[in-house]
């Protein structure tokens, strides 16, 4: 069984790559609406993510703290994360997240793929010939990811934590998600949004309200995960984040598809 969260379709991308490598059923750990399973013989326990300010997203924590695995004793284990470019501490921490309710994580890796996230001054997204060059690259490490989690292989923890791991995930990356992760500051420009309830549609936690034929509205409700899905979808670039991303590019996996 793997469990995912995906906001623009890199994790999920990544995700059902290994589902299909192995067999194991995919399950959407934002849209389950309980968290207890029973593993059958010989499953493999996957988790895979994004990392959100060095730091696996609060979504992901809170799950790990509901869910009830049983028979999980003696399967294997293994997770994925998905980053622009430094994942810090984001594993360990998500490693203690697992200790806590029993498990024990036998390999993991990261992934680098395209920036999705563009709410500061200095995040931009990539050029197309970035993104194709990631999603090349992912996919070779994937090759390889396949068959170690086929095969059961443990003690295999490739991540790519960056200079300055414990800084970005313990006091940046603690401060971002503590005080940063919120949905006040979205914005929908009125003449530019066609109301084709696209951005509702692909919120994973449901935190934009509305529908076709509908302005969106956010719930604020502390729902929002800043994901960005909402924003990196829109076919008008009518949702912003204030005034902060009215410049910035969009992204989202498969959007440039015909020119990767």
């Amino acid at each position: 069984m793997i469990f995912y969260f995906s906001g623009t379709g890199n994790t999920y991308w990544a995700a059902s790559q290994l589902a299909e490598a192995t067999g194991e059923p995919l399950t959407d750990l934002a849209n389950t609406p309980h968290a207890s399973f029973t593993l059958h013989e010989g499953e493999r326990i996957g988790f895979c993510f994004p990392v959100h300010g060095w730091q696996p997203p609060a979504i992901v924590r809170s799950f790990i703290r509901r869910l009830d695995l049983r028979n999980s004793e003696g399967h294997f284990c293994f997770a994925l994360c998905t980053c622009g470019d430094e994942t810090g501490e984001a594993m360990t921490i998500f490693k203690r997240c697992l200790k806590a309710k029993g498990l024990v994580l036998h390999s993991a890796y990261s992934l680098i793929m395209p920036e999705t996230y563009v709410c500061l001054p200095f995040m931009y997204t990539d050029t197309i010939a970035k993104e194709q060059a990631k999603i090349s690259a992912a996919r070779e490490s994937l090759t390889k990811i396949k068959e170690e989690i086929i095969h059961r292989e443990e003690g295999h923890f490739r991540l790519n934590k960056g200079p300055a791991p414990r800084l970005y995930s313990y006091v940046i990356g603690a401060f971002f998600n503590r005080w940063m992760i919120t949905d006040k500051p979205f914005t929908v420009d009125a003449s530019r949004c066609v109301r084709c309830g696209r951005c509702m549609e692909v919120c994973p936690t449901h935190n934009v309200l509305g529908g076709k034929g509908l302005l969106p509205q956010f719930s604020h409700q502390g729902r929002c995960t800043n994901c960005l899905a909402c924003y990196h979808h829109c076919p008008r670039h009518a949702i912003n984040y204030g005034k902060r991303t009215i410049k910035r590019g969009q992204y989202f996996f498969g959007r440039n598809k015909d020119k990767q």
